[in-house]
This record gives structure tokens, C-alpha cells and sequence, in this order.
């Protein structure tokens, strides 16, 4: 037995309608801007996902940092396990990406098990793509106390074939629902000796994509949870209760994720908003300076704080390393770059031009709970 899908009311019903609205929102944007989506807001939106999931295990970057890790570049300027965690999560990402829309593809225990095999295997220690072969308890560091225990380790195999069934069954459940347990049932057997957390997040944003919701990058809710991870493990808590309780109402984790998915998908979009007002600047800027189309990537990145390198700018535009330097030679006589470093070694950050930019047009206003949103549309208005 697992945790069963619970029974939801009318106004989960019209929250899950809030929010395929926004998706139909999302992948209409999609179309309209597709190299923006699929290129530079694609890469900042996965990156934000890897910076988010792993800060919650205790793997802390900053935006840069990830990017660089998306790009698959080396930041010296971080920890040796966290490289390797934050490298490992992306490639298990990345397979996804590769997969998820294969109609050969097959959510299975197998599956699973590669995945998180290929999240892992940095630490063979750790057991990568096997299930734990003995008991597992969480314990909170700042306290030392047991906050969780997992069942029995010979009920791990059969609980996760019945979750398999469960995300593969063709049983009219919401995929956002599906989704959820999915996140929920992995985290709560605990089926790995460790990179549970991360393979339960992974998990959730694999079923959504299975499910068709926009594409696995843009339906991750792994960013918001980064941001609220106090809040996630409370949930966490108040639904298990400190032991394997599949028979209790998990209606409020639910709640938990739809709020998730109903912020990230505002997020995303106010952040395309500003993706495209910057863009827009940056063109202006580039014409004024008569600079050809490629040099709105870089100053793009420049613009929203990533490093510019001479190879990834080469390699995104398809130019020798002639063009390249040309390019960003005349990007930093005009004021526009600011070389740091020397030869192989060097790299390019925002000019002041740009560095005004971000904040003329970052919307920092805060998205509220979709139910707080029903609840006050649904309030009577007060006479004058």
C-alpha cells in the first residue's frame, strides 16, 4: 500500500484550472519567442531548478555557479562534492530531456534506478541505482533528532513497483496530481540509501513531462521548493509523521504542490517579461553600436550576471575563435563588456550600460497562494 490519491474538492479542482491556464499562457510564449524560451531563458530556468533541488540536501551555489554547470563548464570557485552533486543532477536532468517524450520511453522501477544511478555514481558508497539493503532513518543535524523512518527494507522493492503502476495507470488523475504523489510516495518509502530527495523531485518533474505538461524544464517546481524549503519539510512532516503512513490523507501535500506549481508558473512567467524587456534594451543597444545579431547572447548573459566566455560564445554562435575575439573585443571597447583576467583564463562581465538594466525591469512583486486568490475572489464586496 501506498499513498492513494486523495479526494479532492472544488476549489483544488479550480486551481488545477488556475494553472493549465498559465501553462497555456507558458506554451503560448513558447511559440511566439521559441529561440528565447529554448535558448537563453531555458538554460536560466534549468539552472535555477539545479540551484534550487540541491541547495535543499545542503548543496549551495549561486546562479552563476549553476549556469556554469548547465554549460557545462567548472566553477573553481566551488566545493569539489558539490561540483560533483550539482554535475550529477544535471545529467540526470539531462536524460530526462533526452527521454521524456520517446514514446519507447517507460517510467519503470528499472528506470529509476538509472536515474538514480546517474545522479550518484559520483559516490559509489552511496549505492547508486540500488535500493537500500538495510533500515533508513533521517536525523535533523541541527538537533540530532529522528524525524523519519522509512519502511522495512524488503517492502522497498514491491512499494515501488506498485508506484510505477500507480504513475503509468490511465486513470484520469490530474498529471500536476500524479505528479505530486509520485514526489510524495518515493520521498516517503525512501528507496535509496541517500539522494532520495532529489530523485523524488527528479521523479515529479519526469511524470509531468510523460504527461505532456509544457516540457520538463518549465514544469519543475524544484526552484520554488529551493526557496521554501522550510515549508517543504514541514509538509513533509505533517503528512508522514515520522514513520510509513500510506493510509494517511495526503490531501494537504497536494494543496502544498499545486500552490508550488501555481507560483513557479507565475514566476516564470514574470520572468520572461523581464527577459524580454532586457532583450529588447539590449538590441537597441547593440543596433546603436552597429554590432551584429549574435552579440545579444553575450550581452544577454552579461546583463543577468553569468560570466561570458570566449569558447561558449564560439560554440553557441558556431564562429571561429577570430570572430569570437573580434566580437567581444568591440563589445568591450564600447564600454558594453568588462574583460577579466588574462589569456585562456580570461572572461567577461557586464558593463555599466547593462548593469542598469536587470534592475529597471526586475519585477519583484509577490505572487500569492492561488487559494488565498480563490478565497478573495469569492468574498463579497463590502458596500461604500
Amino acid at each position: 500500500m501506498i499513498f492513494a490519491n486523495p479526494a479532492l474538492e472544488a476549489m483544488d479542482q479550480d486551481v488545477i484550472a488556475m494553472i493549465n491556464e498559465q501553462r497555456s499562457l507558458l506554451r503560448f510564449q513558447v511559440s511566439q519567442s521559441p529561440n528565447r524560451w529554448q535558448g537563453f531563458l531555458r538554460r536560466n530556468t534549468f539552472a535555477r531548478a539545479l540551484q534550487g533541488s540541491n541547495s535543499i540536501e545542503g548543496y549551495n551555489a549561486n546562479l552563476a555557479e549553476a549556469v556554469a554547470i548547465v554549460d557545462d563548464e567548472k566553477p573553481e570557485t566551488l566545493e569539489d562534492e558539490t561540483l560533483r552533486a550539482l554535475t550529477g543532477y544535471r545529467n540526470a536532468m539531462t536524460y530526462i530531456l533526452q527521454i521524456y517524450d520517446d514514446p519507447h520511453t517507460v517510467a519503470d522501477a528499472q528506470l529509476i534506478r538509472s536515474l538514480h544511478f546517474i545522479m550518484m555514481s559520483y559516490d559509489l558508497t552511496k549505492l547508486p541505482g540500488q535500493w537500500r539493503p538495510g533500515a533508513v532513518v533521517v536525523v535533523h543535524e541541527p538537533t540530532g533528532d529522528t524525524v523519519y523512518e522509512g519502511p522495512e527494507p524488503g517492502l522497498v522493492p514491491a512499494l515501488m513497483n506498485e508506484l510505477v503502476e500507480h504513475i503509468n495507470a490511465e486513470d484520469g488523475v490530474d498529471a500536476t496530481v500524479l505528479g505530486a504523489l509520485a514526489h510524495l510516495n518515493l520521498a516517503m518509502i525512501h528507496p535509496f540509501r541517500d539522494g532520495n530527495g532529489r530523485m523524488a523531485r527528479t521523479l515529479q518533474t519526469l511524470v509531468l513531462a510523460k504527461r505532456g505538461i509544457t516540457s520538463p524544464v518549465f514544469s519543475s517546481i524544484e526552484e520554488w521548493l529551493g526557496r521554501n524549503t522550510a515549508a517543504y519539510y514541514a509538509m513533509l512532516a505533517q503528512v508522514g509523521q515520522g514513520a510509513w503512513h500510506p493510509e494517511r490523507d495526503c490531501l494537504p501535500w497536494v494543496r502544498f504542490c499545486l500552490t508550488a506549481h501555481y507560483q513557479q508558473a507565475a514566476t516564470l512567467m514574470k520572468r520572461n517579461a523581464t527577459v524580454s524587456a532586457v532583450w529588447g534594451e539590449v538590441e537597441k543597444i547593440r543596433l546603436g553600436h552597429g554590432l551584429p545579431e549574435r552579440c545579444d547572447l553575450p550581452l544577454m548573459d552579461a546583463a543577468f550576471g553569468y560570466k561570458v566566455r570566449n569558447q561558449r560564445y564560439r560554440e553557441d554562435q558556431q564562429i571561429s575563435d577570430v570572430v569570437a575575439s573580434r566580437d567581444l573585443k568591440k563589445l568591450t571597447d564600447a564600454g558594453l563588456l568588462e574583460a577579466i583576467g588574462e589569456k585562456r583564463g580570461r572572461y567577461y562581465v557586464s558593463g555599466d550600460p547593462l548593469k542598469r538594466l536587470i534592475l529597471k525591469h526586475k519585477d519583484n512583486s509577490r505572487v500569492p497562494s492561488p487559494y488565498d486568490a480563490l478565497s478573495a475572489k469569492a468574498a463579497p464586496s463590502l458596500p461604500r
